[in-house]
């Protein structure tokens, strides 16, 4: 029997979406600091076991009531795990990984006993697989010298993803609310979209005086964001419902849309809020290499996963869709020579017309059906 299609977001589950939002800005503080490639595997490595901890929550609401006491008090004792994984963050690869490993640790171990209760235990579980696996992993490689914690805890990390593939034979049986997980995911998105108008607002307010130019830089940072916005909820998130209340495999299409996709969704937004920072500081100067592969290679990345997210949900692509990266990325040249200022205009002119032209193409669809 399939789950109501009444099924609502919980207050306690977004309560424990607060936890996320600090999360996020701490995991962007280790992109500010550094902007090299080693920098950004260390902000991924630390990312995928934050957003895994929120993924297996988001599960477990999804499939059960939560409107209870213990769940309640579960999901809050959750929140607070997720609260000192994301105050070790920062420090994750110096005096901290103990308190991340640790943090990490007790969070997917204590959601296994809230996913469990009342449930008979299965030992092929995304669960017991973080309890067992992952978990001690992350939790050992908090005690070892930073070089060596970053190669074991991105093996845990590698373990967490496969996680959905390796035990798919328990995932095709479980009976997934198809509207629940598409309005948590956006929610979550809408998460992640805060951070770059925290970096443009906290530039721009620390500037002494603020200039023309500065001022400028955050109008257009902001279009950037709004005009990124739209792609993902005017373009995408109103299919995802209906596409999973369709889906044959509906455990295939979440692990692949939304376990994976919202990931590098995430991913690419933390990337271009360091760009966008730096534009609103130097909007006279050029682009860092590492500023520019951060922003405009974040931006490619967020259009490659939307195509890839259309794909799975409607089978097919159009031309713009595929486009876009591309275009995106020829834009770097202009960038390592040309003020950021320019840069970014440039890179909104690309995403706005992008829009303006999957505006025109939805309509002509919807006319040829009327």
């Amino acid at each position: 029997m399939k789950p109501k299609a009444d099924k609502q977001v919980t207050w306690v589950e977004l309560f424990f979406d607060l936890v996320f939002v600090f999360a996020v800005t701490q995991l962007s503080d280790l992109l500010h600091r550094g902007h090299g490639w080693g920098s950004v595997g260390q902000a991924v490595v630390v990312l995928v076991p934050t957003y895994w901890a929120w993924v297996g929550m988001a599960v477990h609401a999804n499939t059960r009531d939560v409107n209870n006491t213990p769940d309640r008090l579960g999901i809050l004792a959750l929140s607070l795990c997720g609260l000192f994984m994301a105050l070790a963050t920062p420090l994750a690869y110096e005096e901290r990984g103990l308190m991340f490993g640790a943090a990490y640790f007790a969070q997917r171990t204590l959601l296994a006993a809230l996913y469990f209760r009342g449930r008979p235990f299965e030992l092929v579980n995304p669960f017991t697989l973080s309890v067992c696996v992952t978990g001690p992993l992350l939790l050992a490689g908090g005690l070892l010298d930073s070089g060596t914690r970053v190669w074991v805890w991105a093996a845990a990390a590698a373990i967490d993803l496969a996680a959905p593939v390796l035990t798919r034979s328990h995932l095709v049986r479980v009976n997934f609310h198809p509207h629940h997980l598409p309005e948590r995911f956006g929610l979550l998105l809408i998460i992640a979209m805060g951070e770059p108008i925290l970096a443009i607002g906290a530039q721009a307010s620390a500037a002494r005086p603020l200039a023309v130019g500065s001022i400028t830089a955050v109008a257009a940072t902001f279009v950037l964001a709004c005009a990124l916005w739209w792609v993902y909820f005017i373009f995408a998130a109103e299919s995802l419902p209906k596409a999973l209340d369709e889906a044959v495999i509906r455990t295939d299409l979440i692990r692949r849309v939304f376990s994976y996709g919202h990931l590098a969704f995430i991913g690419s937004i933390m990337a271009m809020a360091v760009g966008m920072a730096e534009v609103v500081s130097h909007p006279g100067q050029t682009f860092s290499a590492p500023v520019t592969a951060l922003l405009f290679g974040g931006c490619a990345l967020y259009f490659a996963t939307f195509c890839y997210a259309r794909w799975h949900i409607f089978g097919r692509w159009s031309g713009p869709q595929l486009a876009m990266p591309v275009a995106i990325l020829a834009i770097i040249p202009i960038s390592l020579q040309a003020p950021a200022l320019l840069s970014v205009a440039a890179l909104v002119l690309v995403v706005t017309t992008f829009n303006f032209l999957e505006h025109s193409r939805a309509r002509s669809e919807s006319d040829a059906l009327t």
